[in-house]
């Protein structure tokens, strides 16, 4: 991780960071290790577990693992204190775990459909609930939330997981209203976009397709590296790309073409393919491969090249939306 004399040192800091053994996750684990940290890794499953830990510590950092289900209240406490053994303080604290269940809603089980709420909103809400009395006893604490840019405009087709990342939008948004006394703790969410991660291959899908990640995505180890900015310069809100920008403002000005639009293509592809339905790390651990990149459609492009491709999608799109309020 890049530093400079402006940069305050994290060496020692204690960081837990949540669904740390793949994806973001793991770039994010990667992140703080590079930088000094005491690096605490929450997952379900223990061998990726021991396999992130093991990564870390061969950077440098003292690092341990707490087998971890963030939709249990009891599990998420056994972290915190796990966590403070370290140093007796826990510094930052990254809301990162998540699962994804698409398809159309009623075909997709009820029991995934709930597993859904209880990892995305209810791991968020036992997380803060746990982290923010021991942020307030020591004065001082940055928690920061991947929350995705489904926070602001629902996926298609993932009904459930949308209705998680509006609620962990609010629900932070909230709570940062309530902390605004407290000029020394911090929450802060971060919006990414679709990512070139692990996340895709492992999600739960009741649509009949396998996606595979578009080239377009965003690079994990990026993302990871604006979860980690936030630790050192705490700001509410943060688009970490163009791209996510883009996206959550022209949603705002046409919303009902944009989700209309993509559900139809949705729709379409539904209607060619089918497959059989998964459900994926939802009610389960993830199973292999766990690591930072997932498989792409296509080779991905360079980065100036992806800058291009999607500043023309968005002069396009801006376009559309122009000519669309015109009729």
């Amino acid at each position: 991780m890049e530093k400079n004399a402006s940069t305050p040192s994290l060496i020692n800091k204690t960081v837990v960071i949540t669904g740390a053994s793949s994806g973001v996750g793991l770039a994010t684990a990667e992140a703080f290790a590079k930088a000094g940290c005491n690096v605490v890794l929450a997952s379900r499953g223990m061998e990726a577990l021991s396999q992130a830990v093991d990564y870390c510590i061969s950077l440098g950092a003292n690092a341990i693992g707490v087998p971890t289900d963030v939709s249990d209240e009891a599990q998420v406490i056994s972290l915190v204190d796990h966590a403070l053994t370290l140093t007796g303080q826990i510094d930052f604290w990254v809301n990162n775990a998540g699962v994804m269940a698409s398809g159309k809603f009623e075909e997709i089980p009820i029991e995934v459909s709930h597993q859904v709420v209880k990892t995305n909103l209810l791991g968020y809400l036992n997380s803060a609930h746990a982290i923010i009395p021991i942020f307030k006893r020591q004065g001082y604490g940055i928690l920061i939330n991947n929350v995705s840019i489904g926070g602001f405009m629902p996926a298609p087709y993932s009904a459930v997981y949308s209705a998680t990342k509006f609620g962990i939008k609010g629900m932070m948004e909230c709570l940062q209203g309530e902390l605004s006394g407290q000029p020394d703790i911090h929450i802060c969410n971060l919006y990414p976009q679709i990512q070139r991660s692990t996340g895709n291959m492992h999600s739960a899908k009741y649509s009949g397709l396998d996606f595979k990640i578009p080239p377009f995505a965003a690079d994990p180890r990026d993302t990871a590296n604006q979860l980690f900015k936030l630790a050192i310069h705490p700001r509410k809100d943060k688009f970490p790309d163009f791209a996510s920008w883009a996206l959550k403002t022209m949603h705002g000005i046409l919303p009902k073409i944009l989700v209309n639009t993509a559900s139809s293509g949705m729709r379409l592809l539904m209607e060619i393919k089918h497959g059989e339905p998964t459900s994926g790390n939802v009610l389960t651990p993830s199973g292999p491969p766990h690591q930072i990149y997932g498989e792409t459609l296509i080779p991905v492009p360079s980065k100036k090249t992806k800058f291009a491709l999607g500043l023309g999608i968005a002069v396009g799109l801006g376009l559309l939306l122009i000519s669309g309020k015109k009729d």
